[in-house]
């Protein structure tokens, strides 16, 4: 009897989960192509300002390197130039920290979004309910679809932004001279 009782409470406590995970994949839609515009941004403006900052790490000055528009570690170098090696890459890392945790949750949220509905599916199924059955399994594949669909989106710009900000590491070495 406590058995039944326990699964009965667990079944309950995990349709309590979708609407919070719905309205969170939803905003992780909003907040993907939200950041999709920011990485063509920084793109464009990484474009504008490579010959520029290009120049700086050729001529490996230090002293005379200056902030450059999208090289967002560069910069922190600019302002902290007795900035760490260790602190420069917590720069990096806090650079590409939301993406990436947004590209692994996002799929993880979809699932949740589509087990959900599957119990209320198989129990319409068992009693007959044809209606309930698509009801359910719409809701259950929409939001699977939408978790693939946002890490899609925010995947190429973290693995983008992963290599810019390697590339910048690397630059701010060369200007230390080391």
């Amino acid at each position: 009897m406590s058995i039944q009782l326990l699964e009965i409470t667990m079944a309950e406590a995990a349709e309590l989960l979708m609407a919070p995970v719905i309205v969170i994949i939803c905003a992780l839609v909003v907040y993907a192509l939200f950041m999709f515009g920011r990485f063509s941004s920084q793109y464009l403006l990484r474009k504008k300002a490579r010959l520029a900052y290009t120049k700086q790490i050729a001529a490996a000055d230090v002293n005379n390197a200056s902030a450059q528009p999208g090289y967002p570690i560069h910069n922190y170098f600019v302002a902290n130039p007795n900035a760490s090696e260790d602190e420069l890459e917590v720069v990096a890392l806090k650079e590409l920290e939301n993406l990436r945790v947004v590209t692994r949750i996002a799929p993880m949220l979809g699932l949740i979004a589509t087990m959900i509905p599957m119990g209320p599916a198989l129990q319409a199924l068992a009693d007959g309910n044809i209606q309930g059955i698509s009801e359910n399994l719409i809701i259950a594949f929409a939001a699977v679809i939408w978790g693939l669909v946002i890490s899609s989106i925010t995947f190429w710009p973290a693995s983008v932004k992963k290599r810019w900000c390697a590339n910048e590491l690397i630059n701010i070495r060369k200007l230390k001279g080391q």
